[in-house]
């Protein structure tokens, strides 16, 4: 029994490791090559990188989604984590080690992977400093909306849509957005060691994770107020609750 629990966390946390490292692929890998495509226009770089960001994210949501849940992102982890472990429909604790591992570990990974892809030395640690006050504001604001958006849909039961809505939350906030909507630990770990248009600098990617865990603590607290465990219809932050359902251990 115990050896078929271990296998399908690995199994799980190898889908998050793989995940992850493909969207920080194509942020990084179209940050590159909107940069190459249109040197002198950077509303048009930023235009390329967040569709083709948008796009990749609701297209991995559909192919990860039945394995991990697809998560993606450490914050939604610690979301489901904290929400569930009272009633149990969240992800378990024993698992959110190992999703925050595959996590992190894959973000590095899908940086490497695009340099290689675009010809680049395997790491680059940037120096495009990202700081100030508005800036970390705009990341609560783009990972609280995240967590937010995904707390509803699955309370309402329209996780099929979460692709679709998830990737167009994080398209628009690119945008509306003075972060460029980062809304990722892990992923802002990855683009740590980019020195192309996605970067952020090291000492910069603090204050965003920062940023980040503030807004995951205040959506947490939001969804409890507003989703009540008892009108919950599904497990409070996953993009697939019926998780072990869907996958035979």
């Amino acid at each position: 029994m115990t050896s078929v629990v271990a296998g399908t966390v690995l199994r799980r946390a190898s889908a998050e490791l793989v995940g992850t490292g493909l969207l920080v692929t194509a942020v990084v890998g179209s940050g590159i090559a909107a940069s190459r495509l249109s040197p002198d226009d950077v509303g048009l770089q930023l235009l390329e990188n967040s569709i083709a960001t948008a796009l990749a994210l609701g297209a991995l949501i559909l192919v990860f989604g039945p394995v991990s849940g697809a998560h993606l992102n450490p914050v939604v982890s610690i979301a489901d984590w904290w929400l569930g472990r009272r009633t149990g429909t969240g992800l378990p604790a024993r698992e959110l080690s190992a999703y925050l591992g595959g996590q992190f570990l894959g973000a590095i990974g899908g940086t490497v992977l695009a340099h290689l892809m675009f010809g680049l030395p395997a790491v680059a640690v940037s120096t495009d400093h990202r700081d100030g006050a508005g800036l970390w504001l705009a990341e609560v604001v783009a990972t609280g909306g995240l967590l937010l958006l995904i707390a509803a849909l699955t309370h309402t039961r329209r996780q099929s849509v979460a692709p679709a809505a998830v990737g167009a939350w994080i398209g628009a906030a690119y945008w509306f957005t003075a972060s460029t909507a980062f809304a990722n630990p892990a992923v802002t770990i990855g683009r740590m060691f980019t020195a192309t248009f996605a970067g952020i600098a090291p000492a910069s990617a603090v204050g965003f994770i920062a940023a980040q865990l503030a807004a995951t603590a205040l959506a947490v607290t939001a969804i409890r107020w507003w989703y009540p465990a008892g009108t919950r219809t599904a497990a409070p932050v996953d993009l697939a609750p019926a998780r072990a359902e869907q996958v035979p251990a």
